[in-house]
């Protein structure tokens, strides 16, 4: 069996570097090996045998990261998929870019930014059929992973939904 070309961390370096396109083609043409890049189905095939992992991203940009000051936010973000067929995480979400119900993949995303640097510290995905969590009770899980990382935010700043009794008073711990 061949050796991989990328691996994990390489990926997630090209993500934090280059917040605006993300695919595996822009991950295999910003590639530093000139030499020998990766080739966008290598990048592809990493994405397919990792299993999803906050953690790893988190150790990645831990030392990037001031832990004592500037804000936590949480988003939720619906990946359009309206011709998928046999994904397993496609399901029907609220869509706020098309302001309708869609067929896509939805994700629940934690940014720390200092007004400067703006750096992804956790994520999950949202997959209700699969795992009977709610977008809340992952804000809520989010928000005691990274007080048990040590973050202190001066604020942590969310879409107004999210203000249920249940995460306003989980914040205010």
């Amino acid at each position: 069996m061949r050796q991989p070309k990328c691996h994990e961390i390489q990926y997630i370096d090209f993500l934090i570097a280059s917040p605006n396109v993300a695919n595996c083609c822009e991950a295999s043409r910003s590639d530093p090996r000139r030499n020998s890049p990766a080739a966008h189905d290598s990048n592809n095939r990493l994405l397919q045998r990792l299993e999803p992992d906050p953690e790893t991203l988190f150790q990645e940009v831990q030392s990037l990261v001031d832990k004592t000051c500037g804000v936590l936010i949480i988003d939720d973000s619906t990946l359009d998929k309206p011709y998928a067929q046999k994904i397993e995480l496609v399901s029907h979400h609220w869509s706020g870019k098309h302001h309708a119900v869609v067929k896509g993949i939805s994700l629940v995303s934690m940014v720390w930014t200092d007004g400067d640097l703006m750096l992804p510290v956790d994520y999950r995905v949202y997959d209700k059929a699969g795992d009977g969590r709610t977008k809340n009770d992952h804000f809520r899980n989010m928000l005691d992973t990274d007080e048990l990382r040590g973050f202190k935010p001066k604020a942590i700043l969310f879409d107004s939904w999210y203000a249920g009794l249940g995460n306003l008073k989980r914040i205010r711990l």
